[in-house]
């Protein structure tokens, strides 16, 4: 079944609640089925953010499945005293969705889907039926504009983390996420951007 992408925030509440430090020191200690821990408290906000990134749910799969290895085997540079255990695996989940990105071949971009003029107005669509439209559209976005479109009024994370993941200013996070949503108006007619759907709150 094909699960749309979906808005979640509760990555943050946990990194609030719980300390990684002493799992990941245990991991490291030569622990690692203790890793397992963080796959099951984070695999949902790193699922959700590759889902927004590409069009099929087998793909984000995969891309989890990436992120995580890739945190595996680096996990002793992670330093907690600079960033979120959460905004270290989005970061991780960034760089691998841009290589897929620059990687990928010129007939994806020319099979791209096209939003049809005469699709029902938004106010008349079913929260499926948005989100696969938002799909749809978030597709044909630049990369840059997409990944920071996707983790500011998706995800709803403060420009500041943002500007951590994308290693950018926070002015250029503001003009990248106010760019995406005039295209997004452009391709999608009477959406807004700031209308929030309902959250649907599941794991991969």
């Amino acid at each position: 079944m094909r699960l749309g992408p979906y808005k979640v925030s509760y990555h943050k509440r946990w990194d609030k609640m719980q300390n990684v430090r002493p799992i990941i020191a245990r991991v490291i200690a030569g622990e690692t089925n203790a890793f397992r821990i963080l796959v099951d408290q984070y695999q949902g906000v790193v699922w959700t953010f590759c889902r927004n990134l590409v069009r099929h749910t087998v793909d984000a799969d995969d891309m989890t499945q990436d992120v995580f290895l890739t945190a595996y085997r680096k996990l002793a540079q992670y330093n907690p005293d600079r960033a979120a255990f959460s905004t270290w695996l989005l970061t991780i989940a960034r760089n691998l969705s841009r290589d897929r990105w620059k990687a990928r071949s010129p007939e994806f971009d020319a099979s791209l889907d096209q939003v049809d003029d005469s699709s029902p107005p938004i106010d008349s669509l079913t929260d499926a039926e948005l989100w696969s439209r938002l799909d749809r559209a978030l597709s044909q976005l630049p990369w840059e504009q997409r990944t920071a479109f996707v983790l500011a009024e998706i995800q709803e994370l403060p420009h500041a983390e943002i500007a951590i993941i994308e290693e950018i200013e926070i002015g250029t996070v503001k003009s990248r996420v106010s760019r995406a949503k005039a295209k997004l108006r452009t391709v999608l007619g009477d959406w807004q951007p700031e209308a929030k759907t309902s959250r649907r709150e599941t794991t991969p």
